[in-house]
């Protein structure tokens, strides 16, 4: 009863992992005119977030074995809860770059804390679920804020409304927090008993193939978070949409991650992650083409959801294939590169398209995630023609 009640603790609190990720896209084209700077800065304040984000996941693990799972994740909301708050509150794009710090180090100790937690406590079906939920929240948020601006209110009320509920979760999870411990202690024992081995970073990484699976998320990463951030932008300045529709209709992209991940989850036993990840990719550049040549109203925005679709199983896939290409005893050390390496796309990549954006034009934006889809292409290629083990 106690491993049920914090699993569904765990899918809500996925949802509230998701809910501040699309919400800088949605908002920045009414933020910026009224932040009195560019378009490409919402690349800068990315970067921060993503930096923090980084730094809360390579220090997580050390902080759940001081304090434990549970408290690791009150402590990271309440972090998200203060960035929030502070996005709602500051005037100058500076005030907003200082709390985008602890919205990024909230971000990344929650996400690390959980995956690790469901890989260790329940079934593995549980983690694709887990990213169907996210997507939830991850397109809840810009419609909250699209339907503020629909209203005519400020895109301000999106992330007070968004730390409400985070401050929300916060609350319940502090209070379950006994019920978390108790749920830890059988695990703790059998690692005492079986200690998990571990190898250097330069063991893992010499491993035939291991580099490009670590580029491949690189790739993914960059090409995802770029989507998620600039779309808003992109229908507002290349395809004559208000702001207000736009921050509504970039929520399509989550939509299509979130379904996907769904109907995954039913077939990826059957189709095996190899099979998934290539249709995701073809997928993906149906809907690029589909964004990029289309001069309707309609077809971009299906181009969208398509997009999404062809992401859903690519990220989780690659998760579940390392133990089975790379052995289980190199998987641990190695999904931690992959991590690092997928950071890497989602805190640099956004920015740059920003800069190009802002001194070019952003109708390069498909021609941006064609770039990174075929650089995906190449090193999935490599990948599954240098791996030892296949699926």
């Amino acid at each position: 009863m106690v491993s049920k009640i914090i699993l569904i603790l765990i899918y809500i609190a996925f949802i509230s992992l998701g809910l501040p990720d699309g919400l800088l896209g949605a908002a920045w084209p009414s933020m910026y005119p009224e932040l009195g700077v560019s378009v490409a800065f919402a690349g800068y304040l990315s970067m921060i977030i993503a930096g923090g984000t980084i730094i809360s996941s390579l220090f997580s693990s050390k902080l759940i074995q001081k304090i434990g799972t549970g408290p690791v994740v009150v402590i990271s909301i309440v972090l998200t809860c203060l960035g929030l708050f502070g996005f709602y509150m500051g005037q100058e794009y500076y005030v907003l770059c200082l709390f985008a710090v602890p919205y990024g180090l909230g971000a990344g100790a929650i996400d690390s804390a959980l995956n690790n937690y469901v890989a260790t406590h329940y079934k593995a079906r549980h983690m694709s679920w887990l990213h169907c939920f996210w997507g939830v929240g991850a397109l809840t948020g810009p419609y909250i804020v699209g339907a503020y601006l629909l209203n005519g209110a400020s895109w301000r009320y999106g992330y007070f409304t968004i730390a409400l509920i985070q401050s929300a979760l916060a609350l319940i999870l502090l209070l379950t927090l006994p019920l978390w411990k108790k749920n830890e202690k059988p695990v703790k024992e059998e690692k005492e008993e079986q200690p998990s081995p571990k190898v250097s970073f330069r063991t893992a990484l010499s491993i035939k193939g291991a580099s490009f699976v670590c580029l491949a998320f690189f790739a993914y990463c960059a090409l995802e978070t770029t989507c998620g951030l600039w779309t808003a932008s992109y229908l507002t300045l290349n395809r004559s949409m208000s702001a207000d529709t736009a921050a509504l209709w970039a929520s399509l992209f989550y939509i299509g991650i979130t379904s996907g991940r769904f109907i995954c989850g039913f077939i990826t036993e059957k189709l095996g992650d190899k099979k998934l990840i290539f249709i995701g990719l073809s997928i993906i550049f149906l809907g690029i083409i589909m964004l990029a040549i289309s001069q309707t109203r309609v077809l971009p925005l299906i181009g969208l959801v398509i997009i999404g679709i062809g992401c859903a199983p690519i990220y989780p896939s690659l998760i579940h294939l390392t133990p089975l290409k790379f052995g289980k005893e190199n998987s641990q050390t190695l999904i931690g590169i992959e991590m690092a390496s997928a950071y890497i796309g989602s805190t640099f990549m956004p920015p740059l398209f920003g800069l190009l954006a802002d001194n070019v034009d952003i109708l390069y934006f498909p021609y941006w995630l064609l770039f990174f889809a075929v650089l995906l292409g190449v090193f999935l290629f490599f990948l599954f023609f240098f791996s030892q083990k296949s699926r």
